[in-house]
């Protein structure tokens, strides 16, 4: 597997090349940001047009790390839906993907400001989730400690062999964890702006994604 470990309040974990991040004791994947259905709503409301495949790209990956990690518990930390309502206009082909994605798991569903309220489809529907040492909620929250969080989609730039290089990555401190957007077309904030220098501490590593995860100081 390809992925970078890590032990974050007591918990080995795992970042995924993909994004993803998997807590092999609990057998457990969390995703944050899926984001389905943006390419739909924004043809729908004039926006940019994008190609109708990000739904089905996003579950072609989820799909790949749930079988590459056996997990038998999935959390998805917010904004799995791009705007209230959206679980149920999903085609039913996607539905469908989704329902057999869910068949044997546990599925839980973290509301996010983009998906506030309950989900059309299976699995449980939580404002946030206690497990073991670890919190997971969509927004990260000051003063909290063993934190999961998603919605700031962060990504990092750094310079590689005299070339810039810019990749959604995991942030990283003493006190959480916050995960990059899992969806495609989702876009990214970079480490260096303020709301993420402004939560993580100077100490923090970004945790960048791609064909080899590797830890760096986060750029500033």
């Amino acid at each position: 597997m390809n992925a970078f470990a890590f032990s974050f309040h007591g918990a080995s974990l795992r970042a995924l090349a993909s994004g993803a991040l998997f807590w092999p004791e609990q057998t457990l994947l969390v995703v944050s940001d899926l984001h389905f259905g943006k390419a739909a709503r924004l043809s729908a409301v004039g926006g940019a047009p994008l190609p109708p495949y990000d739904t089905r790209d996003t579950l072609m990956r989820l799909e790949a790390d749930l079988e590459a990690t056996g997990s038998k518990q999935v959390v998805c930390l917010g904004d799995s839906f791009d705007a209230p309502g959206l679980d149920a206009a999903l085609p039913e082909a996607e539905q469908l993907w989704i329902a057999r994605l869910q068949a044997g798991r546990r599925w839980l569903w973290i509301e996010g400001n983009h998906d506030p309220g309950l989900v059309a489809l299976g699995g449980a529907h939580l404002a946030e989730l206690r497990l073991g040492p670890l919190v997971f909620r969509h927004i990260a929250e000051a003063g909290e400690t063993g934190e999961v969080s998603g919605h700031y989609h962060p990504k990092a730039r750094i310079a590689a062999r005299g070339r810039a290089l810019s990749r959604p990555c995991f942030l990283l401190d003493e006190a959480r964890l916050i995960l990059p957007a899992y969806g495609t077309y989702t876009g990214g904030l970079f480490s260096h702006a303020a709301p993420l220098r402004g939560l993580m501490s100077e100490t923090a590593q970004a945790i960048l994604t791609g064909p080899r995860p590797v830890a760096v100081p986060m750029p500033r």
